[in-house]
């Protein structure tokens, strides 16, 4: 199994090495771990570069999307460049449940990082939030450019979005709120989400998966995912395991 999308610098249960033990004796193979913010953009490079299983991202969460300018941009694309372990730019995108940062500042910064993710042939790892409309106008525009395309993380939008995603190309990660008693609408998403188009993720240190509720989440649970999948797909939890793990290969082409 991959572990598309995760935070192993926001994961304080135990220490970097155990928690990557703990996961790859679960049947975790590989790792991607995620930048956010300008503080963990250096971070994560160098968490990849301690571990051969971790890849990571580079790009600007909408949160701290007021962090975001064209001198960070350049910080991005440097990275990107020179770093054989980043694989996407992202996480990016928009969140208009909580607007941490105004709304017209988010927009620029996931427009901006979208022209880098295309300079560069890149795929995007995408965050969206009760900005469904704003988020499908933006990839409107630009999904064109994106050779790479990318995947629509944690996805909790409506159905409408997922089909948009899956008619552009583009991947769909779900994570542990599959498991969720009041998840019945992503669950609806996974169903018309083709095996050759999920990405499994633990989002962790967040959305840990039934039935380990109340702890941190890692991606040693990872495997409570697949199994979800399987069941909702009816499928066998080996195909989720093999399709996603192809899936993730064919998107982000990791250099093993």
């Amino acid at each position: 199994m991959i572990d598309s999308h995760f935070h192993l610098d926001y994961l304080k249960a135990n220490e970097e090495a155990v928690l990557i033990q703990e996961a790859k004796n679960e049947g975790v193979t590989l790792f991607m771990t995620i930048s956010v913010s300008t503080e963990n953009l250096q971070t994560v490079i160098d968490i990849s570069d301690k571990y051969k299983e971790i890849y990571c991202t580079q790009g600007i969460h909408p949160h701290d999307a007021s962090q975001f300018s064209d001198s960070i941009g350049e910080i991005i694309k440097t990275n990107a460049m020179n770093k054989e372990k980043v694989l996407a730019i992202g996480e990016i995108g928009l969140d208009y449940h909580y607007d941490k940062s105004p709304r017209d500042i988010q927009k620029k910064a996931f427009i901006d990082q979208l022209a880098i993710a295309t300079d560069l042939d890149l795929p995007i790892v995408i965050h969206t939030r009760d900005a469904e409309e704003d988020t499908l106008e933006i990839i409107k525009n630009h999904a064109g450019n994106l050779k790479a395309k990318g995947v629509f993380h944690s996805f909790t939008s409506k159905i409408e979005l997922a089909h948009f995603a899956l008619e552009q190309d583009f991947y769909i990660g779900f994570n542990g709120i599959i498991t969720f008693k009041n998840a019945e609408n992503v669950r609806k998403v996974v169903e018309i989400t083709p095996l050759n188009r999920i990405l499994l993720e633990t989002d962790s240190p967040f959305l840990t998966p039934t039935p380990h509720r109340g702890k941190e989440n890692s991606p040693k649970y990872l495997k409570h995912i697949a199994q979800k999948i399987a069941e909702i797909k009816n499928v066998s939890f080996e195909e989720v395991v093999e399709h996603s793990t192809k899936n993730f290969y064919n998107l982000f082409n990791p250099k093993i």
